[in-house]
């Protein structure tokens, strides 16, 4: 086999190895997004970004009076402090159901690899 035979099928092994490996990195991360509940039906906000950690949407919309608020069970909270006051938060928080990370950072109910992130909105 000649020198540029061989260098043509090393590229060509190359870029098929990593082709496959950035597709199963998309799957998981799709994995992953697809465990996240959707965003909030709000007309008072509508740009949302997922908090990972405390497994709540997070108003990012800078025109909306409630820009930073935490959303949950249907009601907002202005800061962390607030949610981690709420009776509702606390008893999902500790729920099989809850989305967020533990406390060794990995993500309750996600199927995937990595933590992922999403946003929503206009």
């Amino acid at each position: 086999m000649s020198k540029t035979r061989r260098m043509m099928v090393g590229i060509t092994s190359t870029a098929l190895v990593l082709g496959m490996a950035g597709c199963g990195s998309n799957t998981e991360e799709y994995t992953y997004t697809e465990d996240i509940p959707d965003p909030p039906e709000d007309s008072s906000c509508s740009e949302w970004d997922w908090d990972e950690e405390d497994g709540v949407w997070e108003c990012d919309d800078r025109n909306s009076g409630y820009y930073g608020h935490y959303f949950y069970g249907g009601r907002y909270y202005k800061g962390k402090n607030a949610l981690y006051a709420s009776k509702d938060y606390i008893s999902y928080k500790n729920s099989t159901s809850f989305k967020g990370s533990t406390s060794n950072g990995t993500v309750n109910n996600s199927t995937g690899f990595g933590k992922g992130s999403t946003s929503s909105g206009g």
